[in-house]
């Protein structure tokens, strides 16, 4: 089907044979537990919760979640909180990993761990899907989370990593925008280079299934009005489905813009690992939450 909007993600699951696992790391965290509720009472994830003893029986008590049929490993700290529930998709036991009451840092040191995480060496970086009313179609941005200030190599990668997912649900040979402040090549800023670069590799055929151009202003991207008024040429222009940005400072900020500002809804992943990881920060809403668990279920059918 064709992926018009966050809400084909359902129609997606619905398709799919079996209801995937997924792991709720440091499971005593209010919204968290909430959206893996919702969505295990919609039939789209079976979970499986990892955490303090403590911390779970607090928020079940004073929210009065039912945790009834669902399987839960209590841990005695928040190191082997973050063992067990990395080892439980590293071992295929599970298929989507989660972050709860605990940092960023904290879970995804426990992927990287050669240890009982990850054996090889992988490239991570954050996708958002925003349903924006203003637009004309789903946006993805990448990377809004993970890799601060990426090189050339590193923005190569993380378009890499978005277009395989992106593929999964349906979205396949985005237009790319490879975003700056201007749209004319400028070699006093970096970003402008990299988005010339990056788009002469897609047509060479070094980064494949996607068509990119850069570097692009904001709305130039996204309005026709404005390609039409800048007299820019080909598809992605005015009719992107993936914005690049230039660095985390730029992301953060849209990101944000797009949800207060322009009342959108968002979903988002980090990609890189075997399995999809939902790394939501403490203010995305419930919504947000469980918008996020429903873009991993959709994409697990090929990972």
């Amino acid at each position: 089907m064709k992926f018009t909007k966050i809400s084909d993600l359902l129609t997606i699951v619905d398709g799919q044979d079996n209801k995937k696992k997924l792991v709720l790391c440091a499971a005593g965290d209010e919204h968290s537990l909430e959206a893996v509720l919702e969505a295990y009472h919609k039939g789209i994830v079976t979970p499986i919760l990892v955490g303090l003893k403590t911390e779970i029986d607090q928020t079940v008590s004073e929210f009065n979640f039912d945790l009834s049929g669902i399987e839960i490993h209590y841990e005695r700290d928040l190191i082997s909180v973050v063992r067990k529930s990395v080892s439980l998709v590293i071992s295929g036991e599970a298929d989507i990993l989660m972050k709860g009451h605990i940092s960023t840092a904290q879970l995804l040191s426990g992927v990287l761990n050669k240890e009982y995480g990850l054996k090889t060496k992988r490239f991570l970086s954050h996708l958002a899907i925003f349903d924006i009313p203003e637009y004309h179609k789903p946006l993805a941005i990448t990377d809004v989370a993970m890799n601060i200030n990426p090189d050339l190599k590193q923005k190569s990668d993380i378009i890499n990593n978005a277009v395989n997912f992106l593929g999964k649900i349906g979205l396949e040979n985005p237009k790319i925008a490879a975003l700056a402040a201007v749209e004319n090549v400028n070699d006093k800023m970096q970003a402008t280079m990299d988005a010339a670069l990056l788009s002469i590799m897609q047509r060479r055929g070094q980064i494949k299934n996607c068509i990119i151009d850069g570097p692009l202003a904001f709305d130039n991207a996204i309005s026709f009005e404005s390609k039409k008024t800048k007299g820019l040429d080909g598809p992605v222009a005015g009719d992107a489905d993936m914005l690049l940005v230039p660095d985390i400072e730029a992301g953060n900020m849209l990101y944000k813009a797009f949800v207060f500002f322009a009342n959108a809804k968002v979903c988002g992943v980090v990609l890189g690992a075997p399995f999809p990881i939902v790394l939501t920060s403490r203010a995305d809403s419930e919504e947000t939450k469980f918008n996020s668990i429903l873009l991993a279920a959709a994409s697990t059918s090929k990972f």
